[in-house]
């Protein structure tokens, strides 16, 4: 982003870009850009000391062609309503690329939330969760919260006990806001989703041998030297499922207070575990540190994963990184001149709008099981699990082999609800991936994948609005 350009301004130049290469109107893309709700509010805070403190709040809903709209909730000390928008914009396009049935929003207070009790996030956000309700802000109809920087499980469910509060008797009520604790109709993976989404990315990439061939690189994701910028939620996953699951290796890891590498591998549970002991990721056993964290974006790596903030890559850094492949598991961390300068140079980038998708599928999945009422899996797996055993014994019958219990207990395993999870966000970032693949390879005038990822989601929405009877 330059001084004369912010982040939604950003947004709607990639929109730009994309629709040049369409026949829609100039109505239905306006539609299609520009913010259909803000909602800007103020409400004071007491501090221990007696003092008020009045904080400023946001809730973006961008696009209405498909409801509820869906979006986090970001505590942010520098949070502004042109990001707001921004993010609410980019979860249109994102929901639309990975055939999530919700329209886009975001929502974001103005607070520092290391600098407030823990009484005071509680009643802040609650405070939060009565403006969107007075406004019909917030419903499993309406429009669905969920976690994303600086906040996280506790918090929503603070927002879905409040709304509960509010709507007595609301058969739906706890499909108001996803990324919650499993006790309180939360699912499993949903922490994990957005990283394990970027490890998908990523493998997807890497399994196309033409692709890595043009990068120099052998095809698949094993051996692969990642550096991962950002050990929150997104970033701890996406290294730990990259390392764990896909056999890469994790050669540095960044944070505000510095970085540290390691050639030969970083392990980031230990690194997790040190920082939480010392408060720093810094002089962690066995690695170098590297005292400024942006230094570590420029390392020699095969893959970079930035999973922290927007705007991390610009124009003063681009030219100096030696990544091959960039998976955005962060929102905007690429400048639009810094990826001019990349694609320029090469580099394969996976963007954000699809590669950090993983957190609103399995949000999507949340949301059916709170509106379902019913346990994913329940229902099916003790079957599952019978008919596998009925497959071994007819082995047996066949072979004349008996297979031991421990076998049987290995093998006729039923999906459980963890299971269903990740193989329904592997399908999606599998697909997604794939058809943007297409889009990229199949017309000359699409450039690069972030083209390729708006142009697929401008079609689908422009689609729904046609169906709508909007726009012809």
């Amino acid at each position: 982003m330059t001084a004369h350009t912010s982040f939604f301004e950003n947004v709607i130049n990639y929109v730009d870009r994309a629709a040049a290469l369409t026949n829609h109107p100039k109505g239905l893309l306006d539609q299609i850009k520009h913010c259909n709700s803000v909602y800007h509010f103020e409400f004071p805070v007491r501090h221990p000391d007696g003092s008020i403190e009045v904080v400023k709040a946001w809730r973006v809903e961008h696009s209405h062609h498909k409801l509820p709209t869906k979006g986090g909730i970001r505590y942010a000390p520098e949070v502004n309503e042109d990001e707001v928008k921004a993010l609410a914009a980019l979860m249109t396009y994102k929901c639309a690329i990975v055939d999530v049935p919700f329209g886009g929003a975001k929502g974001a207070i103005q607070i520092d939330p290391r600098n407030y009790t823990l009484d005071q996030l509680e009643r802040i956000t609650r405070r939060y969760t009565h403006e969107l309700a007075k406004k019909n802000f917030i419903g499993p109809g309406v429009d669905v919260p969920a976690p994303d920087y600086g906040t996280g499980e506790r918090e929503m469910a603070w927002i879905a006990d409040t709304y509960m509060a509010m709507n007595p008797g609301h058969l739906d009520a706890i499909g108001c806001v996803t990324g919650k604790p499993l006790s309180q109709g939360g699912i499993r993976g949903r922490k994990e989703a957005t990283g394990r989404g970027c490890f998908y990315a990523l493998r997807e990439a890497c399994a196309h041998a033409e692709d890595m061939k043009a990068l120099g690189l052998s095809p698949g994701i094993a051996g692969k030297r990642i550096v991962v910028q950002g050990l929150g939620n997104v970033g701890y996953h996406a290294a730990k499922i990259c390392r764990e699951e896909g056999h890469a290796i994790i050669i540095a890891i960044a944070e505000r207070e510095g970085a540290i590498t390691n050639p030969n591998g970083l392990n980031e549970t230990d690194v997790f575990q040190h920082r939480k002991e010392t408060g720093s990721i810094l002089n962690f056993p066995g690695a170098t540190n590297i005292e400024n964290s942006l230094d570590a974006l420029e390392l020699d790596c095969d893959a970079l994963i930035p999973a922290a903030l927007e705007n991390q890559i610009t124009a003063d850094n681009a030219a100096r990184i030696q990544a091959k492949i960039i998976v955005e598991g962060a929102n905007g961390p690429t400048t639009p001149e810094a990826e001019e300068i990349l694609l320029k140079k090469g580099v394969l980038i996976i963007p954000d709008i699809y590669a950090n998708a993983g957190g609103v599928t399995v949000s999507y999945f949340e949301w059916l099981k709170n509106l379902s009422h019913v346990r994913v899996g329940r229902l099916g797996k003790r079957a599952e699990e019978a008919n596998e055993r009925r497959i071994l014994q007819a082995v047996e019958l066949l072979t004349g082999q008996k297979f031991t219990d421990d076998i049987f207990t290995k093998v006729a395993k039923g999906s459980d609800e963890q299971d269903f999870v990740n193989s329904g966000l592997e399908d999606t970032m599998v697909v997604a991936y794939q058809r943007l693949r297409e889009i990229w390879k199949g017309d000359s005038r699409v450039p690069d994948l972030r083209t390729a990822a708006f142009l697929d989601a401008i079609e689908k929405v422009a689609r729904a609005y046609a169906e709508l009877g909007i726009f012809p």
